[in-house]
């Protein structure tokens, strides 16, 4: 079963950026026929929404909560989707998952592959 493979995480002061990248665990996976989101879960809470963009890269979507903060792209030729996070804050303190699905969507059950995810902590 293919799995994908985030990085990226880390410990961040509030204000501080980090960049999370997400690959396919298996070289004949191709994520470029997939649209990608990326989903957090922060301690005690259910799992949300953050950001999703299309096949081609033409369609982007955010949380509000995240928006003019964060940029989710894709690089098809490297066969990796990228998450940059900026002006980060202490809420933003989750695990970080990236899935692949049929369509760019905020709802979890569009998405059939999923990452273990990556740790984002931020201290205020």
């Amino acid at each position: 079963q293919v799995q994908l493979v985030e990085s990226g995480g880390g410990l961040v002061r509030a204000g501080g950026s980090l960049r999370l990248s997400c690959a396919a665990s298996e070289r004949t996976f191709s994520i470029r026929r997939y649209a990608m989101g990326w989903f957090r879960q922060a301690p005690g809470k259910e799992r949300e929404f953050v950001a999703a963009i299309s096949w081609s890269g033409g369609g982007t979507y955010y949380a509000d909560s995240v928006k003019g903060r964060f940029t989710i792209s894709r690089d098809n030729a490297k066969n990796t989707v990228y998450l940059q996070m900026n002006s980060l804050k202490p809420e933003d303190t989750a695990v970080y998952h990236c899935a692949a699905g049929g369509r760019a969507t905020m709802i979890e059950n569009e998405y059939g592959a999923w990452g273990q995810g990556t740790q984002v902590t931020v201290s205020s």
